[in-house]
């Protein structure tokens, strides 16, 4: 009998780890740069974005625990909204989880130039080092689900020390006094500004359905899925909202706004300047934590695709560890391409495709997850108010990426219909010569 830890390697503690680390990458440590020029519209945006998150999370819980048996949402996408759907979304996902890890990638390479600045000193050198950093990844995700998902569990520990680092400056400067947050003004709440804020927001929030798309991997997955992606979402936006809001209120506005590296400002600006090469290091481990996640995923989406019998089944035959080999090489094979295209050509405008795609295409599989939760009757009223506050942040986010999305989407269908016509053509063939 096969020891359900090794088919289920993952416990609770990993499972939130997947979710926390799929959730805070590269993005938090510019993040607060994007946001200073908000104010408080900034810190209601923080507040919008992670309520309409934790109700997601809660529908992508209720969907786990209504259906514990499958092999992970997209599996559950294909059952209850039909095949075409679960394939949409699934190519979706794992369209979006390539371009997001060569950005990902290349954001390490770039803090990792802050220890060695001859990595940095060309577009070329960057796409080199961050191909290198994939290729690692994968290499220790083809070795086994059990050493990735360890390597998480550190990583997402490792990745936190910077954000402890900034929350306990903040606590130190509100017990004295909080003289610092008033010294320079900030904008204050502007309706008008709340919609966008909000979008820029909740796009760095995305990436808290690991736990459910990896269910199948998690031991109780009706209990543990649903408390992971709760609990992971509620930390992650809290801890956005304390560093973001603390870095943004305690510096001059100019200052923040100009720096690529908002939070080894903040730290040396108070620690001293040994606390910026620190930061750097831990950008590199939060980003390469981050990455760890989404190349699972490159493999674990079309895993569960083929397996639900959406796609053909040789796209996920595993490897003797139970690895889908061929999409998780596949995309990561594609996210060098990107990295090297962005090198050698228009850098700006891929680096751009790459992060709206990544935004939109994400958002899919949320509203995919709610249609389904109205479907099987599971939290239909933080269903459909998902949907609404979805809708509002694709629209948010403009029509370009959302054109994007749907056709790198549509590109699925000739997966589909292949693998619809194999299935056809061999009930055909039993049907006129017999089974043999």
């Amino acid at each position: 009998m096969t020891d359900q830890t090794d088919t289920r390697p993952f416990g609770f503690w990993t499972a939130t780890a997947l979710v926390i680390g799929g959730m805070i990458g590269a993005g938090i440590f510019v993040l607060p740069s994007q946001l200073a020029p908000f104010g408080w519209t900034g810190v209601a945006a923080w507040i919008a974005g992670g309520v309409g998150a934790i109700a997601i999370s809660l529908v992508l819980g209720g969907i786990a625990r209504a259906r514990p048996d499958e092999p992970g949402l997209m599996a559950i996408v294909g059952e209850v909204l039909g095949p075409v759907a679960g394939v949409l979304v699934g190519w979706g996902a794992w369209v979006s989880y390539w371009c997001a890890n060569a950005y990902i990638a290349l954001t390490a390479a770039r803090y990792a130039s802050s220890f060695w600045p001859p990595l940095g000193s060309t577009g070329l050198r960057q796409a080199l080092a961050a191909s290198v950093i994939i290729a690692g990844l994968t290499g220790l995700n083809l070795i086994g689900l059990r050493a990735a998902g360890r390597f998480q569990v550190v990583t997402t520990a490792l990745k936190l020390l910077p954000m402890a680092a900034v929350v306990l400056i903040v606590a130190w400067m509100v017990l004295s006094g909080g003289g610092a947050f008033s010294a320079t003004p900030h904008p204050p709440f502007a309706a008008p500004s709340m919609f966008t804020a909000t979008v820029l927001a909740f796009v760095a929030i995305v990436g808290f359905e690991s736990a459910s798309i990896a269910a199948e991997r998690v031991r109780d997955p009706a209990r543990n899925v649903p408390r992971a992606t709760v609990i992971g979402v509620a930390l992650t936006c809290m801890i956005y909202l304390v560093v973001c809001t603390g870095i943004d209120f305690a510096l001059p506005l100019a200052d923040v706004t100009a720096s690529n590296a908002p939070i080894a400002l903040f730290v040396g600006r108070f620690w001293g300047p040994w606390a910026g090469l620190a930061i750097a290091g831990f950008a590199v481990v939060s980003a390469v934590g981050c990455l760890n996640v989404w190349v699972m995923m490159q493999g674990e989406v079309p895993l569960g695709l083929a397996r639900a019998g959406l796609i053909p089944a040789w796209i996920g035959r595993t490897t003797a560890r139970d690895i889908a080999a061929v999409p998780l090489v596949l995309a990561s094979s594609l996210s060098i391409a990107l990295l090297l295209v962005a090198s050698w050509r228009n850098g700006g405008a891929v680096m751009d495709f790459m992060l709206r795609l990544t935004a939109v295409s994400g958002l899919w599989v949320y509203v995919f997850a709610c249609v389904v939760a109205l479907r099987v009757g599971t939290h239909r009223i933080l269903a459909s108010a998902s949907l609404l506050f979805l809708a509002a942040m694709m629209y948010g986010a403009g029509a370009e990426p959302f054109v994007l999305s749907v056709v790198l989407m549509l590109t699925a269908l000739p997966l589909y219909f292949l693998n619809r016509g194999a299935s056809v053509g061999a009930a055909i063939s039993t049907a006129t010569t017999g089974p043999r």
